[in-house]
């Protein structure tokens, strides 16, 4: 039977959480926003203001159907509040512990047939699945950050997880305007799994004194006709997420190749974390972003 999705709620009102709530509420679903703390999900609600509004600014988007938008964003202050959700999309930090507590709390209060997804960028969705009582009802969907512009999304079955699903979760990212790829569960995918290990290289070449952060980032940027250079990326994506992606390749492929770079591992100890911390690969508390290194 087809499994139509016309409810979706979305745990995590962060970065990822509030993007594919913008993402779904454009495309005509009704979302349920739901965070750990009020301030959290009020906050999310702001950025998805702000996104908006600046699509209707650019004139990629009118001021009615924003305005449309925004009506179907509400927040789910518990999870009780997701009961009637068609699917669940968690996209909570990238800590496996934390994600399997949300899935053990979750379920109970969902309905049979609901759908539940993960928006992890790395870790096993079997694993995860198991976390569940319904893992054939269980699969990865990794949206691309920022997710209002980027336009792929991963589709990551794990061993249990139904064709219905699958194909649900597919109709799903179609109606949502983005395209799907399918990859199986192996750590990190297929983007970061590409992805992580260059940006660690990156910072390997760094770190032994190859190049400076300007000039790495401008080979690549000149060389490779990156958009930006892998530095500036990682401090985008958060170095503490590029960090979690390589434990989770160098520990799931027991590969010395994914070995997370020293230095990498330095900055996140110092809360150097990138764009959100406002310091990382570059200092960003000035009116212009300087290279710390």
């Amino acid at each position: 039977m087809a499994i139509d999705i016309t409810r979706v709620g979305i745990i995590g009102a962060g970065q990822m959480g509030s993007g594919i709530a913008q993402v779904c509420a454009a495309a005509g679903l009704d979302v349920h926003l739901n965070d750990r703390e009020a301030a959290r999900i009020e906050a999310g609600l702001d950025v998805i203001d702000a996104s908006l509004a600046k699509l209707v600014s650019k004139g990629t988007m009118d001021e009615t159907a924003s305005r449309e938008a925004r009506k179907r964003i509400v927040p789910a202050r518990t999870f009780a509040d997701l009961g009637d959700c068609d699917l669940i999309i968690e996209a909570a930090t990238e800590n496996e512990a934390t994600k399997r507590e949300i899935f053990t709390s979750l379920c109970s209060g969902l309905r049979p047939e609901t759908l539940v997804a993960t928006n992890t960028s790395s870790i096993s969705i079997t694993r995860l699945a198991a976390a569940t009582d319904r893992p054939e009802r269980f699969i990865g969907i990794h949206f691309m950050n920022p997710v209002p512009v980027m336009q792929l999304v991963e589709l990551i079955r794990g061993i249990a997880t139904e064709d219905a699903t699958y194909e649900a979760s597919k109709a799903f990212i179609a109606k949502l305007g983005k395209i799907s790829t399918m990859s199986e569960d192996f750590p990190a995918f297929i983007v970061n799994r590409i992805l992580l290990p260059m940006i660690n290289e990156a910072i390997y070449t760094l770190y032994e004194g190859v190049g400076s952060v300007e000039s790495i980032d401008t080979a690549m940027r000149l060389g490779a006709n990156h958009p930006m250079g892998p530095l500036q990326l990682a401090d985008f994506i958060g170095l503490d997420t590029c960090l979690s992606v390589m434990q989770v390749l160098y520990d799931g492929l027991a590969d010395s190749k994914y070995r997370p770079c020293p230095l990498l591992v330095k900055y996140v100890e110092a809360g150097w974390l990138g764009r959100k911390t406002k310091r990382g690969f570059y200092d960003y508390r000035g009116p212009t972003p300087i290279p710390t290194r």
